[in-house]
């Protein structure tokens, strides 16, 4: 694959790398990177079953990331990657630290914000989905299948 070092694919490409060390830490592969002016400034991915809490998705912690990385409890001018649309409680976290921009690989149509409540993201807060998509989902299909 051949891409920009800067563009929406170079990083979704990033989120998908930490979903695949959830896998292997027997976590939903879910991972996330943010970026702040072409540059990542957090990694994470879930961590709900390592850590015994049920908010430890990867979005929460690469907020707390950023956030200690920045100084700043605000976001505003960075951008989430995510592989797996980020759920209520993730979407309402994006508010509070003022997200400009949510890119999203697949689409999360039981439990995604979209879905489920689709105003709760801050005004100015961009969305966009679908980057390698098709990779995202599948990823948590075959999680999912080992586990039924």
């Amino acid at each position: 694959m051949d891409f920009n070092v800067f563009s929406d694919e170079f990083f979704m490409r990033q989120a998908i790398e930490e979903a695949k060390k959830a896998m292997k830490k027997d976590e939903v592969p879910i991972g996330a990177v943010i970026v702040c002016q072409n540059q990542i400034i957090a990694r994470a991915h879930n961590l709900c079953e390592s850590l015994n809490d049920a908010t430890a998705h990867a979005e929460m912690q690469a907020f707390t990331s950023a956030s200690n990385y920045l100084s700043s409890k605000y976001l505003n001018d960075c951008r989430l990657f995510v592989t797996l649309e980020p759920c209520v409680m993730c979407a309402g976290a994006s508010y509070w630290v003022r997200i400009s921009e949510i890119i999203f690989g697949a689409a999360d149509n039981k439990k995604g914000f979209l879905t489920l409540n689709p105003n709760i993201l801050h005004p100015s807060t961009k969305v966009k989905k679908g980057i390698y998509e098709n990779e995202c989902s599948q990823m948590l299909k075959d999680f999912f299948k080992t586990k039924r």
